[in-house]
C-alpha cells in the first residue's frame, strides 16, 4: 500500500491528524493558507506544498478538513482542475448536505472519487487518535481507505451512500450539544449542593450519568479554563445551525436540542466565541447561580 496522503487544512483537526499519520509512518503532504500552521506542521514532519494542485498531483489519497463551505468548494475546484489522475478525496468537515453534494458533483465530473467522512470527536480526541470516522460513498474507496482511518481514528464504518456520513454526524452532534449543556447544569447543581467539584468529576463521569462530554468538559468547568479550545463556541454555533436545518428538512422536532441553542448564543454575546464550548458553564453560572431561594438553607461546605 502506498502510504502517501495529502491533507488540505492543517487546523485543529487536520493538524492533529497529520501529526498522527507522520508518527504512523505515513508520508504526509500538507497545504494550508495560514503560514503559522504551515511552519508548525513542517516542524512535525509534514511536507508542506505550495498549492492544492501540487498536493493533488503527488498524493493518491487526499483529505480535506476546512472551516467554511466556500473553502471546501474552492479546494474541490482546485483538485478537479489539477489535471491529476483519479484520486480518492475524503471530505472530513461538518457541512450541510447541500454543500457536501456540491463537493461530490465537482469532483465526480473530473473523474475523482469523493467520500463524505465527517469525524466525531474534538481536537483533544484527535490528538489521542480517539476519533470516529463516519465514512460514506463509494464502498471500494472506503475499503481502500480503512488502513488510513485506522492510523488516526479509533473506529470507522462504511455507512452507505454519499451523505450518510454527514447524517450520522448530525445525530451525534445533536447529542453533544445537549450533553455539554447538561454537564454544565449538573456541575452547577453539584456546586450549589456543596459537593467537591473534583470528586463530582471523578465519581459521576464513569457512572451511569456520565458521558464522553462530561468526562471531557466537566474538568474544564471545574478549572474555569476554556483555552486552548478543542471546539470553539463560534465554530459550534455554525455546526448547530446545520443540525437545526437538517432536523427541519427531515421533519423531526428536537425540543431538547432547541433548548440548548440560546445557551450557546449567550456564550457568543458574552464574548466567549473563541473559547471551548465548555464555557457554557459560565453562561449557566450567570443565570442560575445566585442567592439560594428564600426558605432554603445554604449548603454546608
Amino acid at each position: 500500500m502506498d502510504k502517501t496522503v495529502g491533507i488540505v487544512g492543517l487546523g485543529i483537526m487536520g493538524g492533529a491528524i497529520a501529526r498522527n499519520l507522520v508518527e504512523r509512518g505515513w508520508h504526509v503532504l500538507g497545504f494550508d493558507t495560514d503560514a503559522g500552521k504551515r511552519a508548525e506542521l513542517a516542524a512535525a514532519g509534514v511536507v508542506i506544498v505550495d498549492s492544492v494542485e501540487h498536493l493533488t498531483r503527488d498524493a493518491p489519497v487526499i483529505m480535506t478538513s476546512l472551516p467554511t463551505p466556500a473553502a471546501v468548494e474552492s479546494v474541490a475546484k482546485a483538485i478537479a482542475g489539477s489535471g491529476a489522475k483519479p484520486r480518492i478525496v475524503i471530505e472530513l468537515s461538518t457541512l450541510t448536505l447541500a454543500d457536501k453534494l456540491r463537493f461530490e458533483a465537482i469532483l465526480k465530473a473530473a473523474g475523482h472519487i469523493p467520500l463524505d467522512c465527517p469525524l466525531s470527536g474534538t481536537g483533544a480526541q484527535a490528538r489521542m487518535r480517539d476519533l470516529i470516522v463516519y465514512a460514506s460513498g463509494d464502498s471500494g474507496a472506503i475499503a481502500r481507505s480503512m488502513p488510513l482511518f485506522a492510523d488516526f481514528a479509533r473506529q470507522s464504518a462504511d455507512l452507505g451512500v454519499f451523505g450518510n456520513g454527514s447524517r450520522m454526524k448530525f445525530v451525534a452532534n445533536h447529542l453533544v450539544a445537549i450533553h455539554n449543556v447538561a454537564t454544565a447544569e449538573a456541575m452547577i447543581l453539584a456546586e450549589r449542593a456543596g459537593l467537591d467539584p473534583k470528586l463530582v468529576v471523578e465519581m459521576v463521569g464513569p457512572g451511569a450519568g456520565g458521558s464522553r462530554m462530561f468526562q471531557m468538559r466537566a474538568p474544564m468547568m471545574v478549572e474555569g479554563k476554556y483555552e486552548p479550545a478543542t471546539m470553539k463556541v463560534s465554530t459550534w454555533k455554525k455546526d448547530m445551525a446545520i443540525i437545526a436545518e437538517f432536523a427541519e428538512d427531515v421533519g423531526c422536532e428536537t425540543p431538547l436540542f432547541t433548548l440548548t441553542q440560546p445557551v450557546y448564543t449567550e456564550a457568543m454575546a458574552m464574548g466567549l466565541g473563541d473559547q471551548d464550548t465548555a464555557a457554557v458553564f459560565e453562561v449557566l453560572k450567570k443565570t442560575i447561580i445566585g442567592t439560594p431561594k428564600e426558605g432554603r438553607s445554604k449548603p454546608n461546605h
